[in-house]
């Protein structure tokens, strides 16, 4: 017998080789479609594979984030094998669940078109209704090659190629059978309500020398109510695409011309970043951070001694100069090790806060490129705090509270993340053990709730990640904590102690906003382009209906401009219904109507954003109206 014990409940003996659903059973948990897998010693497994030894076990809902994930990739093969039958001689490849739903890539002949992707969702349907049940399998890894190469699924055989394992696991529901760890729903008709999304290219293992694929996405919920109101925020998504708003309101512009992932900003864009990087300096120096500034090349002997050339060196980029070999940075953090180096520091000095709106170079995959969110040139509000090791735990406490203000200041909430030591790092066990546990205390400290990643860290330090929330819940890395044991060593980093002995001081890698690009891209996703007062790159348009009052309109607007106030004024001789229209298109906060009236008694008729119109506002108040609105938000309790 063996003993199986229901997390948070019973135990009981049972029969070696009872599967998982009947072991809940047992324990007096009932299955239902509500259930598609079980845990078992913290191991996803499916419902019906054999129990063999003592465990313990917990039903896995399909309304968990586990259980939606695994009905997700029993989609994914359910979509492979649609596809199959409706286009004979189409290859495989990887099919796996992502965070809103799950794709498949296909090596066609010719490209998925809408049209396809109607009959590949009929076909679905028909192979849900049918109720297949997924069936696992263990074959020696040899003998899986034999099968996927007799099928000519030559991706399954070179992913075969490059596993270590002996044996393999494949599933079968229906004529299909797929390479799979698992785990899987019991049958197709576990699958909810479903939904193709999309096609892209995508090459081979995301390298461009491989061949292009096909990739189809779609996505399945539980429900026909889940699943439309996910359509819903799709469509809304696609309103707040910062790659269009970005266009339209005339924020950037990327250009194949010019190099993909690198970002030109247009007058209003430049604009808007330079307002965010006068915050980001202001709060830095009432925070005590001095400002410092690195060159963009450093000799590849200081990567080599950083840790980079042996753990990042395949995204950077290199160049040589008199037959020396200079990497150009990806990140901020060597400049600023020789910049403390640079003479005897105290620990009366310390903490010392280094900060710098850094721009840095990352070889990214074309194939992985996106907008604003993802480039190959971008900027951090990067800062590294050298202190004592006693002063750790206190200044990251302190980054918790600057990213704390930060975001509720943009109108973010956020979730938090603590990342633990990669397999690929560098640094002694007992390093890594003091900086995992300074940060786990401040998470603590602050009473922040955390998700645990196992072996996600830098490949120098623990982190933690800030992941912001925006208008339709979608996560963003933003903010990142890395607690550093080893940089100062690498660089012979020290301070005078009291004792007047040299020791090592602790290096905290930290960002608040992140990469600028990418928080700029957030950014117009959550506002819809409609950016506050304080932010809108322009505040206000002057919208003159005559040009016997282009005189006070020019007045105005430079009266406005002497008040610090970001102002255009549009003097076309087009329709006044019109200029109001392409105003609202720009989404800029006050449109002021201007006529002879307004003139004559020397106040003016603003229209806002959102179509509430005032009457005769004299002109000062309107001045001290918008310089009102034009403050940074003050937020407390942070």
């Amino acid at each position: 017998m063996i003993k199986v014990t229901l997390q948070g409940g019973p135990a009981r003996d049972l029969t070696p080789g009872l599967t998982g659903a009947q072991a809940l059973k047992e324990l007096g948990v009932e299955g239902d479609h509500r259930m598609v897998a079980v845990q078992a010693d913290g191991d996803a497994v499916d419902l019906n594979a054999p129990l063999t030894r003592d465990c313990t076990i917990a039903p896995i809902p399909v309304d968990t984030a586990q259980g939606l994930e695994i009905m997700r990739h029993s989609a994914s093969h359910v979509m492979a094998e649609a596809v199959k039958s409706l286009f004979p001689g189409v290859k495989i490849a990887i099919g796996p669940a992502i965070e809103a739903g799950f794709y498949y890539d296909f090596d066609t002949p010719q490209p998925f078109t809408p049209e396809d992707l109607a009959r590949i969702e009929a076909r679905m349907a028909q192979l849900v209704s049918q109720d297949l049940p997924y069936e696992r399998q263990e074959v020696s890894r040899e003998e899986a090659i034999r099968l996927f190469r007799e099928m000519n699924e030559i991706y399954k055989v070179e992913l075969l190629e490059g596993i270590p394992q002996e044996r393999v696991s494949l599933y079968r529901q229906g004529d299909f059978v797929d390479l799979c760890r698992g785990p899987h729903i019991p049958s197709t008709g576990y699958i909810g309500a479903f939904k193709l999304t999309g096609i892209s290219g995508a090459y081979w293992r995301g390298d461009e020398r491989n061949p292009m694929l096909q990739r189809l996405y779609g996505t399945a919920f539980p429900t026909r109510k889940e699943l439309d109101r996910h359509l819903e925020l799709l469509e809304e998504a696609k309103r707040r695409d910062h790659r269009r708003l970005g266009r339209e309101l005339g924020l950037f512009l990327i250009e194949e011309e010019a190099g993909p992932g690198m970002v030109i900003y247009l007058p209003k864009g430049a604009l808007l970043r330079s307002l965010i990087e006068d915050f980001e300096r202001r709060e830095h120096l009432k925070r005590g951070y001095q400002m410092v500034m690195g060159p963009q090349m450093l000799k590849a002997d200081l990567w080599k001694r950083s840790g980079h050339w042996d753990n990042y060196r395949d995204h950077m980029y290199f160049s040589e100069v008199e037959e020396t070999l200079y990497g150009i940075k990806p990140m901020n953090c060597v400049a600023h090790m020789l910049i403390y180096k640079s003479r005897v520091r105290s620990y009366r000095e310390l903490p010392l806060r280094f900060f710098e709106l850094g721009t840095v170079l990352r070889h990214e995959r074309s194939g992985v490129l996106h907008g604003l969110t993802r480039v190959r040139q971008f900027t951090q509000d990067d800062a590294h705090i050298l202190c004592t090791p006693e002063q750790v735990e206190s200044e990251i406490l302190g980054v918790l509270d600057f990213v704390a203000e930060a975001m509720a200041i943009f109108g973010f909430e956020y979730e938090v993340e603590l990342s633990t030591r990669p397999e690929k790092s560098i640094g002694s066990d007992a390093e890594w053990e003091l900086a995992t546990h300074a940060l786990l205390n401040a998470l603590k400290t602050r009473g922040l709730p955390y998700h645990l990643c196992e072996g996600e860290g830098a490949f120098y330090g623990p982190k933690i990640d800030i992941k912001l929330k925006d208008a339709l819940q979608r996560r963003w890395q933003c903010a990142t904590i890395q607690c550093d044991f080893t940089l100062p060593e690498r660089f012979d980093l020290t301070y005078v102690g009291p004792d007047g002995q040299r020791h090592r001081p602790v290096i905290l890698h930290r960002v608040i906003l992140g990469s600028l690009e990418r928080f700029l891209g957030v950014l117009v996703e959550h506002y819809a382009g409609a950016f506050p007062v304080w932010l809108a790159p322009v505040q206000v348009i002057l919208l003159p209906i005559t040009d016997r009052v282009h005189a006070y309109a020019r007045e105005v607007a430079q009266m406005l401009r002497q008040a610090d106030l970001r102002v255009e004024v549009d003097d076309r001789p087009e329709t006044l219904r019109y200029k109001i229209r392409e105003a609202q298109l720009q989404k800029i906060p006050y449109m002021v109507i201007i006529g002879d009236r307004e003139a004559a008694d020397r106040t003016l008729s603003p229209r806002l954003r959102d179509g509430t119109e005032l009457k005769d506002v004299p002109l000062e108040a309107f001045i001290n109206r918008l310089k009102v609105e034009s403050q940074v938000p003050v937020v407390t309790g942070h």
